[in-house]
């Protein structure tokens, strides 16, 4: 396995610093070596914000990167800033419900998530940002991320313990839900190459 790096962005109080940390939580106890960076400005909510994980095998040598492997992205200027950096073959995951314009990157495996929809189906009205990090592991798992769904779900039950833990139950739902849109996303577009090639 070589190191997956994942940026998360959009807007500050969509809860993307927390599904980075989960990611992150989740890939040490899978034993790799992970860096987690977040970013934000100094609004509470409503400012940008955006979270760097990196997850390896070996040491990272910097937490800095500037061609992630893969982008979850739940708003338009994180998109436009972030979509373009991502290597060839990544996986982008976009919040269809904030972000009205396609990424443009048919060298990319796309994933068109309407989080606050799936969320709200889910019966998980505040989970969108695990939708999307579900989705993510769905698309990417063995490429662009190395952790597997049931570590990332230990990692929730984990981070939502004592007072929090009732909404463990709704966080995974919506979690699973992404997860599966996010596979068949990932299964439609090998398809799709194995079809053209």
């Amino acid at each position: 396995m070589q190191t997956a790096s994942v940026v998360m962005a959009g807007f500050g109080g969509q809860g993307l610093l927390l599904a980075g940390k989960i990611l992150a939580h989740a890939a040490m106890a899978a034993g790799l070596e992970v860096s987690w960076l977040p970013s934000y400005g100094p609004e509470m909510r409503g400012g940008t914000a955006n979270v760097t994980v990196c997850m390896s095998p070996s040491p990272i040598g910097s937490p800095l990167v500037g061609r992630p492997s893969a982008l979850v992205v739940m708003n338009q200027p994180s998109m436009e800033k972030f979509a373009p950096r991502v290597r060839p073959g990544g996986v982008i995951v976009v919040d269809t419900s904030m972000v009205p314009k396609d990424p443009e990157r048919p060298d990319c495996v796309v994933v068109r998530v309407a989080a606050r929809e799936v969320a709200k189906a889910a019966g998980a009205d505040r989970s969108a940002n695990f939708v999307m990090l579900g989705a993510y592991v769905g698309a990417a798992i063995g490429g662009a991320c190395a952790v597997s769904l049931e570590r990332i779900e230990a990692a929730v039950a984990e981070e939502f313990e004592g007072d929090k833990a009732k909404w463990v139950p709704s966080n995974l739902t919506a979690l699973r839900a992404g997860f599966e849109i996010g596979r068949k996303a990932a299964a439609d577009a090998d398809a799709l190459a194995g079809a053209q090639s």
